[in-house]
C-alpha cells in the first residue's frame, strides 16, 4: 500500500466484545501499514465501550465513536464515514464475516486498476438458514424489478471507497438511509469481490428475521414508489371488475329476477375488498411515516463519548 495514502477502516459495532480484538489481530495479519481504526459503539450494553477505550489507549492507530443509545447501523455506519480521516475508506463488520484478508486487493483495485470503489458479496449462503436464504434471493430479486438501482445479490456492506466516494454519499442529506441501495444510486466505477460465505468468530447475529424484514421493507421504500403504482393499478382492476359484477347483477335480475342468494360469496368480496383497501392505505402511509420523518429534520444519532 502506498505510504502517502491513509486507510480508514470504519467499523461499528453492537455487542461485539469477544470480536474487537481478534478483528484487529486479523487485521494486522495483512501487512497492511498507514491505516487508522474507527469503531462506532451503537450503544452496545456488553463490554464493547470498555475493551474499545482499553484498546486507543495502547493503540494510537484506534479511535471509536460512543452514541448515547443504540440508533441502528445505518446511523452507525453515517458517522463513521463522517469522522473517518482516510484518503482511502473501508466499513466492514467486527466479526470476522468480512474477511480483513481481502483488504489487500481492494487496495490494489483502487491504487493500480484505477476503481473508484471495490465491493463484496457473498457467493454462497452455507450455514445460514434455508428460510432466511430464501426470503434474501426474493429481496434481491424484488429490488432489481422495482427499484430504480440494480441491488447486487449477496452484497455486502464490505466496501472500500476513495475520498470523492465518500464525500459523495455524505451530500445526501436523507434521514431514512438505506446504504446498499445509496451505494448503487452514486454510482462510480466499481470492482466487485465475491467470497464463500464466512462464519461468526464469535458471538451472535443482531439480525433476526423479521429485523431483515423491516429493513428489505426501508430499502424497497427508500428507492421505488412502484408499490404506489401497483396500488393505483390494483384499485383501477377493482374498479372494473365491481362494475361488471354490478352490471352482472343488473341483467340478472332484469331478465331472471334477483332470488336472495349468495350471500357468503357477498361478503367474501366484501371483506376481500375492505383488506386491499387497508392494505393500500398502509402502502401510502409508509411513505407518508418516512416523509414525515425527513420533514423533522432530527439527527440521526448523538455522540456520547469518542476518542
Amino acid at each position: 500500500m502506498s505510504k502517502t495514502l491513509l486507510l480508514s477502516i470504519v467499523v461499528p459495532c453492537f455487542n461485539e466484545e469477544p470480536c474487537i480484538e481478534a478483528f484487529v489481530r486479523a487485521v494486522d495479519e495483512t501487512k497492511l501499514s498507514d491505516l487508522e481504526f474507527l469503531f462506532v459503539n451503537d450503544g452496545s450494553t456488553d463490554g464493547t465501550l470498555r475493551i474499545l477505550r482499553k484498546l486507543a489507549e495502547k493503540d494510537s492507530r484506534v479511535h471509536y465513536v460512543s452514541f448515547s443509545r443504540n440508533f441502528g447501523k445505518e446511523a452507525a455506519l453515517l458517522a463513521g464515514l463522517r469522522k473517518a480521516q482516510g484518503d482511502l475508506i473501508v466499513t466492514m463488520d467486527a466479526d470476522l464475516q468480512d474477511p480483513p484478508s481481502l483488504l489487500p486487493e481492494m487496495v490494489r483495485g483502487i491504487e493500480e486498476e484505477g476503481f473508484d470503489c471495490v465491493a463484496t458479496r457473498r457467493m454462497t449462503r452455507e450455514g445460514e438458514p434455508p428460510v432466511r436464504s430464501w426470503f434474501a434471493r426474493r429481496f434481491y430479486w424484488v429490488m432489481r424489478h422495482l427499484s430504480d438501482v440494480a441491488l447486487v445479490d449477496g452484497a455486502r456492506d464490505y466496501r472500500m471507497m476513495t475520498r470523492q466516494v465518500v464525500e459523495t454519499i455524505l451530500s445526501l442529506p436523507e434521514v431514512n438511509r438505506f446504504t446498499k441501495g445509496i451505494y448503487q444510486w452514486v454510482g462510480f466505477d466499481t470492482k466487485w469481490i465475491a467470497f464463500p460465505n464466512v462464519e461468526r468468530v464469535a458471538g451472535q447475529t443482531k439480525w433476526s428475521f423479521w429485523k431483515l424484514v423491516r429493513y428489505s421493507l426501508e430499502g424497497i421504500l427508500a428507492f421505488s414508489t412502484k408499490p404506489l403504482q401497483v396500488s393505483s393499478i390494483l384499485g383501477i382492476l377493482c374498479c372494473g371488475f365491481a362494475f361488471l359484477a354490478l352490471l352482472f347483477v343488473f341483467v340478472r335480475a332484469f331478465f331472471f329476477g334477483d332470488p336472495v342468494s349468495g350471500w357468503p360469496s357477498l361478503v367474501c368480496i366484501i371483506v376481500f375488498s375492505g383488506g386491499l383497501q387497508l392494505f393500500f392505505i398502509g402502502v401510502l402511509g409508509a411513505y407518508l411515516a418516512k416523509t414525515y420523518s425527513e420533514t423533522k429534520h432530527r439527527p440521526l444519532y448523538f455522540i456520547k463519548e469518542e476518542k
